[in-house]
């Protein structure tokens, strides 16, 4: 399987958030906000990769007895690092995001990939597959982060001093000063969602039809 393939595979075709529907709970959670998205989808993204590459390396090593049990080890020694370097270093983004954090150990996507993709293949494509599986979980949770945080918030960029310290409270730009609060609410992140999925499956007929009008029109020749 070709870089290209996992790239296309994990960023759009077969994206674990919009095609695949896993790891709601924190999708959904924590992207009331962009800074707390951004956050999450990264820590996702890093110990998605790395459990990829954990799990390839010592593939020849998993009795299949034990297999699982060893998996989600490896997973939760992952996130228990990055949940710690959190509060280490940024406390109060990890009261915000924290128990969603602890809660990647249970995120289908992670365990699923390190099953069915990284005990099976070569370490450079199973490092790929996690990095472009997790990019796609990435892109979505942040863009899912800043359409809320625009709607139900009426502002963009608030809450990155957690991150980047006091200098980055001057980054904020305010859209609204009516902004509809039901988008910043559990409903507000399933109409939100849903229309993601709906801009997606939209797309991609779009381009199936397209790519059907070419090749009838180059029959026709």
């Amino acid at each position: 399987m070709t870089d290209s393939h996992l790239r296309d595979d994990g960023l759009w075709r077969n994206n674990p958030a919009l095609v695949q529907l896993l790891g709601l709970c924190p999708l959904l959670a924590v992207s009331q906000q962009l800074v707390t998205a951004l956050a999450l989808g990264l820590v996702t993204l890093i110990v998605l990769t790395i459990s990829n590459l954990s799990i390839s390396l010592f593939r020849r090593f998993l009795i299949s007895d034990i297999r699982l049990p060893l998996q989600i080890l490896v997973i939760a020694t992952l996130v228990s690092a990055a949940d710690l370097l959190l509060q280490a270093f940024f406390f109060e983004l990890h009261q915000r995001i924290g128990l969603f954090v602890a809660l990647i150990v249970t995120n289908c996507t992670i365990l699923g990939r390190a099953e069915l993709f990284a005990r099976r293949n070569a370490i450079a494509a199973s490092i790929a597959d996690g990095f472009w599986m997790g990019l796609g979980f990435f892109w979505v949770i942040t863009l899912l982060g800043g359409i809320r945080e625009i709607i139900g918030r009426g502002t963009l960029f608030g809450g990155f001093e957690l991150i980047l310290g006091p200098s980055a409270q001057s980054w904020v730009i305010e859209f609204s000063s009516s902004p509809i609060i039901i988008a910043g609410m559990a409903p507000g992140a399933f109409l939100a969602l849903g229309c993601l999925i709906a801009g997606k499956n939209w797309l991609d007929q779009r381009h199936e039809s397209n790519k059907k009008n070419r090749l009838s029109q180059q029959t026709a020749r």
